[in-house]
């Protein structure tokens, strides 16, 4: 269990069922909470991860709960809206258990000025901190039902959450202008790529393969195309249906603040598996990240076609495997 819950619990606090644990990460330890716990995360691999352990997991709070958990993102707007989505549902306690580096302290002030709060407990470089349920107190803490950027359909929380990121549109504008019938986006997002490639090639299937459910469900409103297929799915092991002539990708490269160059590289090792003996990744990433022995690695022809100071864009084609 978290160390500043587990350290609640034994000083006082108390939680009844049923109980919603939204957002927790795998490095949080739930494992001391009954299993009729209802675990919120609409990231494919952590839900998967409390899926496993016995947990009624889903991607989305729906049913009303007695007390709610929320483990506090990073995104500051989406921190918000978890703390108004856990206090129109639980009619009892909501406890907040954050990072210091994930606004906590700032978090903390702001629902000073609005409820009593008590804890606070500093401890594991982070604080927890509870508080009756008010709903009406954070009535503004909502996320906007439709939050259009740039003409697109987007949330709090999610990947370019504020406008198109400029490393996707750097990876459209080197396309060719042929990319086959089958294409997929791994790491789709909220569907820009996707979006356009529809509209620029017109591909017999194209498959969004994205592990965020709020981002894809913004790419679902986005694409209005029967020939659009959604995936909610970890791209480093997802399977394609029919082996693919093209892949295009922005692949994320971190799940904490620190950078995980073995996620995108496990992208690439995922792409070369989906696509036909003669067929082409495209993707784009920062420059300063290792991705082309694994490249190399993965396919028999590579060459940086394009970039900047900041992005480098790859064509790969006649993967290995």
């Amino acid at each position: 269990m978290s160390p500043r819950l587990d350290f609640a619990l034994q000083s006082g606090l108390e939680l009844s069922q049923p109980l919603s644990v939204l957002g927790p990460m795998p490095d949080n330890d739930l494992s001391n909470l009954p299993r009729e716990t209802q675990v919120v995360q609409p990231f494919k691999p952590s839900h998967d991860h409390f899926a496993a352990q016995g947990f009624d997991t889903t991607p989305e709070a729906d049913a009303p709960c007695q007390d709610a958990i929320v483990i506090l993102p990073r995104a500051k707007a989406l921190a918000r809206s978890m703390v108004h989505q856990a206090c129109q549902r639980a009619s009892g306690q909501i406890v907040i258990d954050g990072a210091k580096t994930n606004g906590v302290d700032s978090l903390l002030k702001d629902i000073r000025k609005r409820v009593d709060v008590e804890g606070p407990i500093a401890k594991a470089h982070g604080k927890i901190f509870w508080f009756q349920s008010k709903p009406e107190a954070f009535a503004d803490w909502a996320a906007p039902m439709a939050q259009m950027v740039d003409g697109f359909r987007t949330a709090p929380g999610v990947f370019s959450a504020d406008g198109i990121d400029p490393a996707s549109a750097l990876l459209l504008k080197s396309l060719p202008k042929k990319l086959g019938a089958r294409i997929a986006d791994l790491g789709a997002g909220w569907g820009y790529l996707s979006a356009e490639v529809l509209k620029l090639h017109n591909p017999r299937a194209l498959h969004l393969v994205e592990a965020d459910h709020i981002a894809l469900t913004c790419a679902r409103a986005n694409l209005a195309d029967s020939n659009a297929q959604f995936h909610w799915a970890d791209a480093v092991t997802w399977k394609a249906p029919d082996p693919l002539d093209t892949v295009i990708m922005n692949p994320p490269f971190h799940t904490s603040r620190a950078a995980d160059p073995e996620l995108g590289q496990g992208f690439i090792k995922s792409a070369a598996r989906n696509l036909t003996r003669n067929g082409s990744l495209w993707m784009v990433a920062n420059r300063n990240l290792p991705y082309e022995v694994t490249l190399a690695d993965s396919f028999a022809q590579v060459q940086e076609v394009s970039g900047d100071n900041r992005f480098k864009v790859f064509h790969a084609s006649r993967p290995r495997v």
